[in-house]
C-alpha cells in the first residue's frame, strides 16, 4: 500500500453569510448542512480506497447513517471505530465497550473505549483513507474530544490521510469555564481548555496540529503551524470538510442525541454547568427521564423539587437509586433553558446545592472525581470557602483571554465576537 507523504493540511473554504442567531429548523438555502452531506466534496477522495470510520449514532446523512449511505456509494469500508457509549451510542457512560461484528453490515467494529484508546498499527492495517464523523457537545469533559485527538495522533504517526466530517457544536457559541491546568489532565480534560471552548471538532483538530498538543511522536512529524503558513507540507493529509450555512452564532439543535444521558437539546445546553454534580455525592439525574436538568440528594430540604432515580438502559449504575432525592429541575421550554444558561458556565447550581448540603465534609466524592471535571482543585476550595459567584469567574479571566488569542487562530466559522 502507498504511503502518503506529502500531502497539505487542507480544509475546504466556503463563504458563509453571518446569519445572526439562525437554527437548523431552517428551510431553503439558508439550512445547516454538517459536513458530512456535502458528499460530493469528499466522495472521490475514497474511490477505490479502502476506508475506515469513526462514527456513532450521531453520524448521519440526512436520515440515513454514514456507513449506509457510504456503502451504497459503493465505498468500500473495510472497519468502523466506535467510542465512548459504542456504535450505536447504547452503552452507559464509562461503560467498557468491546469489539463487535457490526449484525448489519458484517463489518468489523474496533472499541476505542474498551482495552484500548488509541488505534493501534494493527487497527489501521489495510486501511487507506480514515474519517472521523462524531457529533460533540462542546464541553471539555465530554470525551468525543479526546476520541478526536488519538485518532489523530494515530493518523500523523502512521502516515494515514483523515476526513473530519464537521459538525455544528451545540454549545459553540459562547466560550467559559475554568481552563484546564494539565496536573489533572485524563480522558475528560486531555488538554489546556477551558470547559465550553466554542469551537467544532473540525476546528479543536487544527487546533491540536497547530499548537503542538499531540503526542511527540506526532508532534515531531506535524510542521502544521496555521501562524505562518496554512497550507505548510506535512507527512500526512488531514482536511476538514466544513458545515454549510453555519458559524458561532447559531443556535443548531441536533437531529439525535450523542449519548444515553443527554437526552434532548435542553439537557445538552444546561450540561457544562450542571456536569459538575457528578463530582459530588448527589445524584444529576441519571437513571431519571431529565439527567442533567434534574439534580438533588435525599438530605436536601424536602421542599424542594423531588424525585426518584431507578437503573433504566442508560443508568445501570449511578448514585441514590431507589433513594428520595430533593433538589432542582431546570427543565422548560427551551427558550427558558436557554435564559437560564445565559451564554455561560453557570456556577449558581452547584453553589446553591452545597450552600443547603447539610453536611459540607461529604458533599465532594472522595475520589476528587470534581477536581477532573473542574480541570484544577482550585475551584473545590473556593466552594468550600464561601467564595462569591462573580469572584470566581474573575479568577477564570486571565486563563480565558488567552485561550481566546489561541483559539481564534483556527476557527473555520464566523465567530461569535466578530
Amino acid at each position: 500500500m502507498k504511503k502518503f507523504i506529502a500531502f497539505y493540511i487542507l480544509f475546504t473554504v466556503l463563504v458563509v453569510k453571518h446569519m445572526g442567531a439562525q437554527t437548523n429548523a431552517s428551510t431553503g438555502s439558508d439550512q445547516i448542512i454538517p459536513g458530512a452531506e456535502r458528499m460530493a466534496v469528499y466522495l472521490p477522495m475514497l474511490k477505490g480506497k479502502n476506508v475506515a470510520v469513526f462514527a456513532n449514532q450521531t453520524s448521519l446523512v440526512k436520515n440515513t447513517h454514514l456507513v449506509d449511505t457510504l456503502l451504497k456509494s459503493n465505498v468500500k469500508i473495510v472497519k468502523i471505530f466506535g467510542p465512548e457509549h459504542g456504535f450505536r451510542g447504547d452503552a452507559d457512560a464509562g461503560e467498557h465497550v468491546s469489539d463487535i461484528m457490526d449484525k448489519k453490515t458484517g463489518i468489523p467494529v474496533i472499541s476505542l473505549y474498551g482495552d484500548h484508546k488509541k488505534p493501534t498499527p494493527a487497527d489501521f492495517k489495510d486501511v487507506d483513507v480514515l474519517i472521523f464523523d462524531i457529533q460533540d457537545v462542546g464541553a471539555r469533559f465530554y470525551t468525543y474530544q479526546g476520541s478526536l485527538q488519538y485518532y489523530v495522533e494515530a493518523a500523523i504517526e502512521q502516515h494515514k490521510p483523515l476526513l473530519i466530517l464537521d459538525r455544528p457544536n451545540p454549545n459553540g457559541y459562547y466560550v467559559d469555564g475554568p481552563i484546564l491546568d494539565m496536573k489533572f489532565k485524563s480522558f475528560i480534560g486531555m488538554q489546556p481548555v477551558p470547559v465550553v471552548y466554542g469551537m467544532t471538532l473540525g476546528e479543536y483538530a487544527l487546533m491540536l496540529a497547530g499548537e503542538k498538543w499531540l503526542s511527540d511522536e506526532a508532534n515531531k512529524i506535524n510542521t502544521y503551524n496555521v501562524s505562518t503558513n496554512p497550507t505548510a507540507d506535512t507527512p500526512f493529509h488531514v482536511q476538514v470538510i466544513k458545515c454549510k450555512n453555519y458559524d458561532h452564532n447559531s443556535l443548531y439543535k441536533l437531529p439525535v442525541f450523542p449519548s444515553p444521558n443527554l437526552k434532548d437539546m435542553q439537557a445538552i445546553w444546561m450540561y457544562p454547568s450542571t456536569c459538575f454534580i457528578e463530582g459530588t455525592v448527589m445524584s444529576e439525574g441519571r437513571g431519571t427521564d431529565k439527567p442533567f436538568l434534574i439534580f438533588g440528594h435525599p438530605t436536601l430540604p424536602k421542599n424542594l423539587y423531588s424525585f426518584m432515580p431507578k437503573p433504566n438502559a442508560g443508568a445501570k449504575n449511578s448514585k441514590c437509586f431507589f433513594q428520595q432525592c430533593y433538589g432542582w429541575n431546570l427543565s422548560g421550554n427551551d427558550e427558558e433553558v436557554l435564559k437560564k444558561v445565559n451564554g455561560r458556565v453557570q456556577l449558581k447550581y452547584l453553589l446553591d446545592a452545597y450552600s443547603l448540603f447539610p453536611g459540607k465534609d461529604t458533599f465532594f466524592l472522595k475520589n476528587n472525581f470534581f477536581n477532573k471535571l473542574a480541570g484544577n482543585d482550585i475551584l473545590m476550595q473556593q466552594v468550600k470557602s464561601g467564595v462569591p459567584e462573580n469572584e470566581i469567574r474573575k479568577s477564570w479571566e486571565p486563563g480565558l483571554a488567552s485561550f481566546k488569542i489561541i483559539r481564534k487562530k483556527y476557527l473555520l466559522y464566523k465567530d461569535f465576537e466578530d
